[in-house]
C-alpha cells in the first residue's frame, strides 16, 4: 500500500470522527436547548398571560416571540429524533423558518416598538392598541410561514437558500443597529427644563429600551452566523462538517 493509498484511508478516517464528534455536540446542544429552552419559553408564556396588568397590548409581540421560543425548542427535539427517524427531516427544514426569520422577526418588532416609544412617544400611544400589533403579529406570521415553505422546498447548501436567509440577516441586523444607534443617541440627550425624577425616570426607560435592543441584536447575529450557517454547511470554518 502506498503512501497516498495510507493518507486517503487517514484523511477519511478522520473525517468520519470529525463528523461523528459533531453530531454528537450538535444533539447534546438540542437536547439542551429542548431541556432547558422549553420550561423557560413555558414560564415566560405563563407569566405574559397571567400577569399582564397594562394588557395584552403592551406585551403582544413578547408574547408571539415566546410562541416562536417554544416552536424552536421543539424543533431542537424533533433534529434528535431524526437522527433515527429520517421521516422527520422535512419537518426539521420548515420548523427552522421559525428560528431564522420568525425570531428574529418578532425582535425586530420589538426593537421598532421600543424605538417609538423613547424617539416618536406620539406616534408609540397612536399605535399601541392591540388591533395594530394583531396585524403587524399576523403579516409576520404569514412571512414566517412563507420562509418556513421555502426552506422545505429548497435545499440547503444551494446559493438561493443562502441568499435568501443573508438577505433577511442583513435586513433584520441593519433595522436593529439603526435602533440601537437612535435610542443610544436619545440616551446621551436631555430634553432641556425637565425635573431630575422625571429625567431619572425617562433614562431608565431609556437604558432599559436601548439594553434590550442590543440583547436582541447579538442574538440575531449569534442566531445567524453560528447556528444556522453552520447547518446549512455555509459556515467556512466549519464547512467540511455538513450535519444535514
Amino acid at each position: 500500500m502506498n503512501n497516498s493509498k495510507v493518507n486517503f484511508i487517514t484523511s477519511e478516517a478522520s473525517t468520519i470522527r470529525s463528523l461523528v464528534l459533531v453530531n454528537i455536540l450538535e444533539m447534546f446542544a438540542c437536547g439542551l436547548s429542548f431541556l432547558i429552552g422549553l420550561p423557560i419559553h413555558s414560564f415566560v408564556l405563563w407569566l405574559i398571560v397571567t400577569r399582564t396588568e397594562s394588557g395584552v397590548a403592551s406585551v403582544f409581540f413578547k408574547l408571539n416571540l415566546s410562541v416562536c421560543g417554544i416552536g424552536i425548542c421543539v424543533e431542537s427535539l424533533i433534529f434528535i429524533l431524526s437522527c433515527w427517524f429520517s421521516s422527520f427531516k422535512k419537518l426539521i427544514c420548515f420548523l427552522i423558518g421559525l428560528a431564522v426569520t420568525g425570531r428574529p422577526l418578532f425582535q425586530c418588532l420589538i426593537c421598532v416598538e421600543c424605538y417609538l416609544a423613547v424617539v416618536h412617544p406620539v406616534t408609540f400611544l397612536k399605535y399601541k392598541p392591540l388591533r395594530y400589533k394583531v396585524i403587524c403579529s399576523t403579516s409576520a406570521w404569514i412571512i414566517i410561514l412563507g420562509s418556513c415553505l421555502f426552506s422545505v422546498f429548497i435545499s440547503p447548501y444551494t446559493i438561493s437558500h443562502t441568499w435568501f436567509f443573508s438577505v433577511q440577516f442583513l435586513l433584520f441586523l441593519c433595522i436593529q443597529l439603526f435602533c440601537l444607534v437612535v435610542v443610544l443617541r436619545a440616551l446621551k440627550q436631555s430634553g432641556p427644563g425637565e425635573r431630575a425624577t422625571e429625567k431619572e425616570e425617562e433614562n431608565h426607560m431609556k437604558r432599559r429600551a436601548f439594553h434590550f435592543i442590543l440583547i436582541c441584536t447579538v442574538s440575531t447575529v449569534i442566531i445567524y452566523p453560528v447556528l444556522y450557517l453552520h447547518r446549512f454547511g455555509k459556515l467556512f470554518c466549519l464547512s467540511s462538517f455538513q450535519v444535514m
